[in-house]
């Protein structure tokens, strides 16, 4: 590989001289992080030098200017400006145009630095296999790294972009993109999952959690086990307590799971039970109109007596609450 650069040898050059690298495929920077890099470069000068593509650009008065393009370095050629430098030390890449090489020494210099994002990675493989043509298996060859790896990369792309750009942002980890892929099918329930994340500040391990629980449940549904009418209570549950709810049917009865993940959560949940309680169930001494809500006279005869008489009136629904 020595042989492709100039006999190895370090120049300086004019730091407006280097033009970006156009398939830089980071797209955020850390100012904070720059900041710090370019007072470390004041101090100590680069350490490590840039490396760039030499080009000869022929003007039609007759001149030629010489122009450099970057080809790994971006941070420290940023970081140099911050500083105020006027030259920065290069390894000349001897004749290199070709977009693939470039593209290809960015993405491999920065992963090597561990220095690219979860959403930058999986960008920079995304655009080998469409604009290169290149299989998985080929980027993860060139990027030493299993072709699994380069697959779950790209995977995070098939998320809905708000998702994308809350893991871009640090909002959410990496880890946390694998319970919501599983629910790709769902996007209900991938965006119920996403908003709990984010607003309960769930672990991997929580969201991987509740993912399986949805799927658990679409394999109840799809078996029927639940009826209409229970699939609407647990929604209504659900809407009500701002948690996950499941209701489980058995011969003798069932249960009624509530989802919490903190000892907050379930303060939340006693409060709005207690206030369900409070405004909701009104303690009367006999059954309530419907349309009043006055307290109805309690019919105290014994069964004998009532089966005495044809009384059909007896069993409307009005007379009844529940």
């Amino acid at each position: 590989m020595s042989s492709s650069y100039i006999n190895d040898a370090i120049f300086w050059i004019e730091i407006e001289k280097v033009n970006p690298n156009p398939y830089q495929p980071r797209r955020e920077f850390d100012e904070l992080k720059l900041k710090d890099l370019a007072e470390s470069i004041r101090m100590y000068g680069v350490l490590q030098p840039l490396v760039v593509t030499r080009k000869e650009v022929y003007h039609e008065t007759g001149g030629m200017t010489v122009e450099y393009e970057l080809i790994s370095g971006e941070r420290r050629l940023r970081a140099s400006k911050i500083a105020g430098l006027s030259q920065v030390p290069v390894l000349i890449r001897n004749g290199e145009e070709d977009p693939l090489l470039k593209l290809e020494m960015a993405i491999i210099e920065n992963l090597q630095r561990e220095d690219l994002n979860a959403v930058d990675r999986a960008r920079s493989f995304d655009r080998l296999a469409r604009e290169f043509k290149l299989k998985q298996s080929q980027i993860a060859e060139k990027v030493g790294k299993s072709r699994e790896y380069v697959s779950n990369s790209m995977r995070i792309l098939l998320l809905p972009e708000e998702m994308v750009m809350a893991l871009e942002q640090g909002k959410i980890s990496e880890g946390h993109t694998r319970p919501l892929l599983m629910l790709t099918d769902r996007p209900d329930e991938q965006m119920v999952l996403f908003k709990e994340i984010m607003l309960k500040k769930l672990t991997v391990r929580e969201a991987e959690s509740l993912s399986r629980r949805v799927a658990t449940d679409k394999i109840r549904n799809k078996e029927k086990y639940l009826d209409p009418a229970i699939m609407e209570m647990e929604r209504n549950f659900t809407e009500s307590l701002g948690t996950r709810v499941r209701i489980e049917k058995s011969k003798e009865g069932g249960k009624v799971t509530i989802d919490f993940f903190n000892p907050e959560d379930l303060c939340v949940l006693l409060e709005k039970l207690n206030g369900a309680v409070d405004s909701g169930l009104k303690m009367t001494s006999g059954p309530v109109d419907a349309n009043t809500g006055e307290t109805l006279p309690v019919d105290d005869r014994a069964p004998a007596d009532v089966e005495k008489e044809d009384n059909t009136d007896l069993y409307s629904l009005k007379n009844f609450v529940v």
